[in-house]
Parts: structure tokens; sequence; C-alpha cells
């Protein structure tokens, strides 16, 4: 008789009936028969983690993702059980664990309404081949439900009834629905009836996403090895959901204000008398720009942290010369260290043995941009604190202000699958395994070492770092770009979706390749283009030489002047955003919100893609196609005000909207107090005498902040900051503006110049913390604004 054991055991395996409970503390263990554990953690009361292991035991508990900082506590927990399943009770969730297969379903504390519940539930398969489990998870899709997330997918923003890979993949000029592509974040967030829930399936090994495309009614994930290790997050608002999971992997801290200026890129400027060129035409035409970008070609034969002798012969005069006319150097650097040994980086990682290796022990060899190269193993500690060091020159003695981290998929030419061989061997902190298990995390190890070397060469400055690669979590560390895009207007539309969607990932800090980086946009692309990118928090025209010239004067003057235009508006708006990005680093909340996030009441939410919240208070929708004079958008509920017109419009419906080449539809909320500075160069090209705030009339209320520090350095830590918190109230002959102020930093100007606007009344009297005021004192005009102290607290204009 032949025993065949592979089909035998072929095939998907289940837990059994539960034989065991134990309880430590927030941590639950249910064991099964057939010697399956399940271990749930009550972190907090709308935030359970579901952890499985199939062999009877749990290996080292690890993750990159995980903020050590991240909230945990709850208010009430209780467990009970009858003859069916055990019950888990939190003051917002109840999970049901069934006793006969492990199977769960999680209801809302609040109406015993269901939220998520297992269809086959726990389940998987041998993996002969590599060894371990394929883990698999099914969950039964509830009536209309919809699905966001997973990162940059070049997709719709509703993922219903599509499937997803995530395997960090170098994805030139990839196209709508190419898929994977750069980023692997295995968060997504469900929303039905009302109410919406996040599952992160923080799992690093090659990871699938289906979405009711296989089975209508059936949404699964899978992994071809690791745990079932997942985290359940309740809102029941979807923003409840995304600041829950932003909490959970982290936020960063914040930027210099430079950071969040316009960015100039290109593959590439050399040699210096081209990149001193760029920067002079800036100043030039009164562009304002903050930041020039050095690609790879700055390097002495593509080797990192060197320079070329012949474009650059003395790098820190140049890079001095740049920053005393206002412009940061951002530099890439690339994870292949060339072989050679008389290249001192590759010689001391070599005598280091700091390099990955195959599973026989040769070094892992792969063909970059300078050839063969060895590379660094950035998930050993060691080694990426040796990668910190090597930043000293760069940035503390050269003076380089940024780094951008490129093709740390990690992207390997001419080999099939553009990576490393699955049997290259990573330490991964101790936890040693193969490149399957860090391939997802290689790029995010990367950009983590490259952060830390900044933070240290830089200081007391705070560090800007870019990465392409990246997992959950990696936002903790650096901004992000969309990767190798193309000059199309498809791609323009990706881009929106794509910065909404690493905004509802928990990433913030990202932007496009403005005007597209591989082939060539015209004029009206590009300006297009522009006028979405000064709304995304990371704002940079990037392109590949090979296509021709994309500066914001490459196309003709029309163009010229709407591009200086649309970032003027960005440096005028720099306080809003920077108060945006306080708003994502201390409470996690996204820089841009989809409409569904803003408002997942409406059910036309759902599926608009084009419409976005910029801050909490700005509504865009950028231009998609060529040749039009406006466009069709949909209003959210609520009132808003035209930016250009100031007219107001109604929301919760469509209406057109006119916007030619110099236009795009912009709206603010009703009742916003919007901050602005006048328009800058660069960020500190002036002192700024007096903030403006625009005042947009609500009969209502409406709150508003502004978030301001030194712009740059760390004393915001120790209280050195001011948080002014704006209270709105209107009625038909009022409005009153209370303002609450906390920090001890002292900004530079003494008054504001408050913009009223659609008051409908005549303003009569206007008193300042309950002392009225001659209209003359604070040069109240015809415009309706008036300048007054930055001390007030309490203004009252009366009709």
């Amino acid at each position: 008789m032949i025993l065949n054991t592979e089909l035998e055991y072929k095939g998907n395996l289940f837990p059994s009936n539960i034989i065991d409970y134990k309880k430590d503390v927030d941590v639950l263990h249910f064991s099964t028969s057939n010697n399956i554990i399940l271990q749930l953690t009550v972190l907090r009361d709308s935030v359970l983690r579901f952890r499985y292991t199939t062999v009877g035991k749990f290996n080292k508990d690890f993750s990159y993702a995980i903020d050590e900082k991240a909230s945990r506590g709850y208010n009430h927990l209780e467990i009970s059980d009858d003859k069916e399943k055990y019950i888990i009770t939190t003051s917002k969730l109840i999970c049901h664990i069934f006793k006969t297969d492990l199977r769960k379903s999680i209801f809302d504390a609040k109406d015993n309404t269901i939220i998520c519940e297992d269809e086959l539930g726990f389940h998987w398969e041998e993996s002969y081949e590599l060894g371990g489990d394929i883990v698999k998870m099914s969950k039964a899709a509830q009536n209309g439900e919809s699905y966001y997330g997973l990162g940059d997918k070049p997709n719709h923003l509703n993922l219903k009834g599509k499937r997803f890979e995530n395997w960090a993949t170098d994805s030139y000029a990839y196209g709508k629905d190419t898929d994977p592509i750069y980023k692997a974040i295995p968060f997504y967030t469900g929303l039905h009836n009302n109410k919406s829930y996040g599952i992160f399936f923080d799992n690093t090994f090659k990871t699938y996403f289906d979405f009711c495309q296989e089975r209508r009614n059936v949404t699964s994930f899978w992994a071809q090895g690791g745990e079932m290790n997942y985290y359940f997050i309740y809102g029941p608002k979807m923003q409840d959901v995304v600041t829950s999971y932003t909490d959970l992997t982290g936020t960063p801290e914040l930027p210099p204000l430079w950071a969040l200026g316009y960015h100039q890129c290109k593959w590439s400027y050399y040699p210096e008398s081209n990149v001193k060129e760029v920067t002079a035409k800036f100043r030039e035409l009164k562009i304002p720009c903050d930041a020039i970008y050095l690609d790879i070609d700055y390097m002495e034969g593509f080797r990192c942290f060197t320079w070329s002798k012949d474009y650059f012969p003395n790098p820190k005069r140049m890079v001095k010369e740049l920053a005393d006319d206002g412009f940061k150097t951002v530099v890439i650097i690339d994870p292949g260290i060339k072989i050679d040994m008389d290249y001192d980086v590759f010689r001391e990682g070599l005598e280091k043995d700091y390099f990955c290796k195959r599973a026989d022990g040769p070094y892992m060899k792969g063909k970059v941009w300078p050839g063969e190269c060895y590379f660094p193993d950035f998930t050993r500690p060691e080694v990426r604190a040796w990668w910190a060091g090597l930043f000293k020159e760069l940035i503390e003695e050269i003076g380089v202000k940024g780094v951008w981290n490129d093709m740390n998929e990690p992207a390997v030419m001419d080999v099939p699958g553009k990576t490393f061989p699955s049997d290259v061997r990573h330490d991964y902190d101790g936890n040693p395994c193969s490149h399957q298990k860090a391939h997802n995390i290689y790029g995010m190890q990367m950009a983590r070492a490259t952060y830390h070397g900044l933070k240290k060469f830089n200081y007391p400055k705070r560090p800007f770092v870019i990465t392409r690669s990246a997992y959950s979590g990696t936002q903790r560390y650096t901004s992000t770009w969309m990767g190798d895009n193309v000059a199309t207007w498809e791609h323009l539309q990706i881009a929106n979706i794509q910065a909404q969607r690493l905004a509802l990932s928990g990433f913030s800090f990202a932007g496009s390749d403005i005007g597209g980086f591989a082939e060539q946009p015209n004029g009206e692309l590009y300006a297009r283009w522009i006028q979405l990118g000064v709304f995304h928090p990371f704002c940079r025209t990037h392109s590949s030489g090979d296509h021709g010239d994309q500066e914001p004067w490459a196309f003709d003057e029309e163009i010229t002047n709407v591009v200086r235009k649309f970032i003027e508006i960005r440096y005028q708006l720099l306080p809003y955003l920077y108060t945006s990005f306080y708003q994502y680093s201390q409470d996690n909340v996204p820089m841009l919100k989809s409409l569904v996030l803003f408002d997942q009441e409406d059910s036309q939410t759902h599926y608009r893609t084009d419409e976005f919240i910029c801050g909490n208070q700005l509504l865009i929708c950028p231009i998609n196609e060529p040749n039009a004079k406006g466009r069709r958008m949909y209003i959210p509920k609520g009132d808003w005000y035209n930016f250009w017109t100031n007219n107001m419009v109604s929301g919760g419906k469509e209406t057109w909207v006119d916007a030619d080449i110099d236009s795009m539809p912009i709206f603010i909320k009703a009742g916003a107090i919007i901050p602005k500075y006048p328009v800058q160069q660069y960020v500190g090209e002036k002192i700024i005498e007096e903030l403006t705030l625009d005042v947009y009339y609500k009969n209502g209320k409406e709150d508003s902040e502004l978030y301001e520090d030194a712009d740059d350095g760390y004393d915001y830590t120790k209280g050195r900051y001011s948080l002014k918190k704006f209270n709105l109230a209107g009625s038909d002959d009022k409005l009153i503006i209370r303002i609450h102020k906390r920090g001890k930093y002292v900004t530079s100007y003494n008054t504001f110049k408050i913009n009223l606007i659609g008051l409908p009344f005549k303003v009569k009297s206007i008193k300042v913390d309950n002392e009225y005021v001659d209209l003359k004192d604070v040069k109240f005009n015809g415009d309706n604004s008036l300048i007054i102290s930055k001390e007030f607290t309490n203004l009252q204009i009366k009709g």
C-alpha cells in the first residue's frame, strides 16, 4: 500500500473544539483539541488583538509596526460563557468565541448589532515547499459593506469587489489597477449600516486581501507564512478607526516647516552649474521653493555617501550657497553598496559582516545603479546604527538637510521578481528569518536607520526623510511618495486617490511626483497637477530627465503664472497645513479626509474618489481631464464658501463649479477660521509681522485651531509652542469669536488682520474683551476687515 501524505494533508485545516480557557489579566487563551491556541488580547475597549498558533505554543511576540507608545487600557472587561460560546464584553464590544470551532462574532455593545463575523474564520494550509503555514481568515460580508485602505493601491478608493497582493515591488510606470506596487500596508476599514471597523493584519510575509471578489459575500485575507495575527478596531465612526490604527502604529514628530513647502526634483540636476541655474530661475521668477533634490548623478560612480568630483567639486560650499538663497539640499541614498575594495563604505560593511547573505553563506549580490552591489541587513540593530553613522559627513559637515531613500523595496535589476531571492537571510532584530518575512519591512528599516542618522547629525534641527517603500508604522520615521508614475491624466486621478488612501492608512505625509515621473506632461496637465499637489502634505515636482524639462517655467508664461499662483496659495496656507500636521502627530487625525471619512452617514460619499477634505475645513476637487472649464462635484453636508467668489453653497448635492485653467474647485467650510502667512519665496524669508485670519461667517458654531512654534527644532516639546483654539458662534446679527490659548511660544507678530467673509449684516459695533472699541481704532473698513491685537480672548461683532 502506498501512503500519499501530500494528498492526505493537502488542503485547508481548521481548529476543532475548545478544551481549555485561561485568563491572564487582559490576555485570554483558548485551546482546542487539535493543539490550536487563540490568544485574544483586550488592548482597549474598542481594540482587540487575535493571534493564533497551530503548534501549541507561540513564537516570540515581535512587531516592527506597533508603536511602543500606543495607548492601552480599558474601562470594562467581563468574561462569561454558555453552552455554545464564550462571551467577552467591554464597554464598546461584545465578542463571541464559539466552542465548537473557534469562530468569532463581534457586536456593538451599545445596541447588540453585528459588526464583523467569521465565515470560515481561521484556517490554514501546511506549506511543504517553504515550511510553516499559509494562514487564512475569512469574514462574512455584511449587507452593503464597503472597504477602504491598504495604502497607495492605484485603484478605486472603495475596494469592494477587488483582490490585492502586498509585496513591495519596484513598479516603474505602473498603471491604474497595477498590483502590487511599492508599499505593503495590510490595514483596511470596513463600513456598513453606518458602523465602521478596521482590521490590521500584522504579518510581513506576502499577504493577500479579497474584498468579495471570489465570493460576493465573503471577505478574506491570508499570508504565505507567519502567524494569523490581526487587530480588530471599532469606531463606529470611520475617523475613530483610522485614528486608533494610527495610534497603534504611530505618527511622526513634527517636520521642519520648510518640509511642507514646495520641492523641486529631477533625475538628475547636475553638474553644480545646472543646480544653480534652476534655483536662480525660481528666485528670478519669484516662484516659492524650499528644497532642491540631487538624484544619483551627484555621487562618484553611484557610490552612496560620495560626491562626484567632476560635477560637484566643493559640495559644502555649494550647499551653503544654496542655503543662503533659501534652498535646502536633499540627496538620494539607495541601499545597494557597490562592490569595490577602494570604497570605504563597502570595505567597512564587509569587514564588519553587515551585508545580507544567502542561505548557504554567500553574500546577496545584485545589480543596481552602481553595478554589482551588496546590501546591508537593516534588520540588525548594529547595522542600523552603522548606517545612521554614515550620515555624519553629509549632514553635519556638508550641511545637507534631507535624505531620500529610493530602490528600497529592495529593488534589484535583471533578476526574476526584481528583488532578493527568498533564501536571503535576515536577523530581524534577533528573530532570524528568510527574505519572505523581511522583504516588506526592508525599506522601512532602511528609512528608520536613515531617520536616526539625520536626527543625530542634524540636531538640534528636525530630520526630513522620504522613502519609496514602506510597511505599516513607517510613518513614524519618514514621509513618502507614490513612486514612478506617468505623465497622464489618468495618473493625475490616481495620485489623488493614492494620497487619500495613504491618509486613511495612517500615512498622511505623502504626495505624488507632480506632473508625472515618466514621459512628459503638456502645460495644462502640469498646471492641473500642481493645483492638486499643493493640497497634498508632501509637495514635490519630480521627473525623469529622459523625457524633457518639468520645472514650473518649462511650458509657457500662462502656465508659469498659474503654477506660481497655486504655489503661493500653498505658502499662504502653511500655518493651516502645519496645524493639520500637528493634529496628525498629536491626535492621529489624517491630514486628508476622503468624503466617506468626513461623512460616512451619507451613502453618496461611499464611492466618491475625486473630492477630499484637506485638514478639517478645505474641500478640494481637482480637474481630471483636458480642456475643462469646470466640473461637476459633490458638496458634502453643511454650508461651504467658494474660495474664489466667497459665494456660499449648501451641501448634500452634486453641483457644477466653474474652473478654467487658472482655477480649481476649492471650498471653505462655513464657520472656519483659516490662518494665512504672507507669500514668501521660502520658509523663513520674512519675519511674520501680521497674521491674517479669514473668518467665514456661519449661523451656528464652528471650532478651528492654529498651531505655531519656531518652525524647527525641539523647543516645542518643552512647551514652547502656541496653540490657539478658536470658537466661532454666529447669529443673524452677531458674530462672536473666542480664543483659548496654550503654550509658551511668543509669535513674531502682534496683530491679526481679520477678514470677515459672508457677514449677513452691516457692522455697527465691535467689542474686544467686553469693551467697545472705535471702528477706526481697529482700522475697520468697507471690505469687512479689521486689525486687532493677537492677545484678545473675546471678539463680538454686532449688526
